[in-house]
């Protein structure tokens, strides 16, 4: 069973479309996001939590596996996922149960505590404006991740003072506990208490890390935006996540964009859209108008007898593409008539006149 109900997360049904998924996911991070709640860890937890989700649904193969067994992950024969069994975790390998159960033997899922061991990734939320996907750009983010201790080197000990092999579990990080069953001796595996799993003894801990290794620091990181990045995408800024032990390499930064809305343009996929405004002369003689764009101003030909309503079209004045680098989306423009609340008396007479060429009625 899974723990939790990303469909649930994202409030889509089961049967939702990847664009439902997208819609609803790009909703709720806009809701949550945490530059419009600072300081709330609840807020912070659900767009962690709608990421979350969404990485799992919007990728089409964790989506399937999720579908089919209720989790995401490397899963063994039978649906056994990771170490444990239904759902619980022994604390050792399904090989060690049984093969203490039925004498067969087995091997510790425990690694050696001394390995190198990549460290965590983090996470980043950036919010830029719709103009800055357009063009794609450039930030500075400060980032709070763990670094090696430089006093130390990153093994915990006071430089000059000894690192030894714990006494208790004689470096394996692990104690065994043996316990007698009607089916035999089951033997389980905890993590050391006198080491804590690190398979060694520090006699004086570092000064400025107090034994760990590591250090918290903000980091100044640059950030290279790509043009035409959209809310909900992820960028991998390599090696500057937290930093590994034991010598492994750091994990990774992710980026979580949110492009905000613009008042001049809105977005849908690759295209832009906005709307211009002509009279009603305008509309039936037809002219030339301005139309803002993130490249300037750009010359729009109205056909004479355009229609209040009617939809015009500037091809490749959209977003740039993701995926067809050197090609971009159109620019949708909506033609709207206005018309005059106080005309002047000429332009009264004027209308006048062009009502009985019309034939048609209107008041005196």
């Amino acid at each position: 069973m899974a723990q939790k109900d990303y469909y649930e997360i994202l409030g889509v049904g089961r049967n939702a479309t990847p664009d439902e998924i997208k819609k609803a996911y790009r909703a709720l991070t806009r809701k949550y996001h945490p530059d419009l709640h600072p300081g709330d860890k609840e807020a912070e937890a659900k767009y962690k939590e709608i990421n979350e989700a969404n990485e799992v649904l919007s990728d089409p193969q964790k989506k399937a596996q999720y579908d089919q067994f209720g989790t995401v992950g490397d899963m063994g024969a039978g649906g056994f996922s990771g170490g444990g069994f239904g759902g619980f975790d022994f604390g050792e390998d399904l090989g060690d149960i049984f093969g203490n159960l039925f004498g067969m033997g087995g091997r510790s899922r425990r690694s050696n505590p001394n390995a190198p061991t990549r460290g965590d990734d983090l996470e980043y939320g950036m919010r830029i404006s719709l103009e800055d996907a357009y063009r794609g750009t450039k930030r500075t983010v400060e980032v709070t991740r763990v670094e090696t201790c430089g006093h130390c080197h990153g093994n915990g000990a006071e430089p000059g003072t000894n690192v030894k092999t714990c006494a208790t579990c004689n470096g394996s990080g692990v104690v065994a506990q043996v316990t007698n069953t009607p089916f035999g001796q089951m033997r389980q595996q905890h993590v050391c208490p006198t080491c804590h799993g690190k398979g060694r003894s520090i006699e004086t801990p570092c000064k400025e890390c107090h034994g760990s290794g590591h250090i918290r620091r903000r980091h100044p990181v640059e950030v290279t935006i790509p043009a035409g990045v959209d809310t909900g995408l992820r960028l991998r800024v390599a090696g500057h996540g937290n930093a590994g032990t034991n010598g492994g390499p750091s994990g990774d930064l992710f980026i979580m964009i949110e492009v905000a809305d613009d008042s001049r343009l809105t977005r849908t996929g690759d295209d832009l859209a906005t709307s211009i405004e002509i009279t009603y002369p305008q509309a039936v003689l037809g002219c030339t108008v301005s139309v803002e764009t993130f490249e300037g101003e750009e010359k729009l030909n109205i056909p004479a007898g355009t229609q209040a309503g009617s939809k015009l079209r500037i091809r490749g004045r959209g977003m740039p593409r993701l995926r067809y680098r050197g090609t971009k989306g159109d620019l949708n423009i909506l033609v709207r008539v206005t018309v005059p609340k106080n005309p002047t008396k000429k332009e009264k007479e004027i209308l006048r006149e062009l009502a009985k060429e019309m034939k048609v009625t209107v008041k005196e």
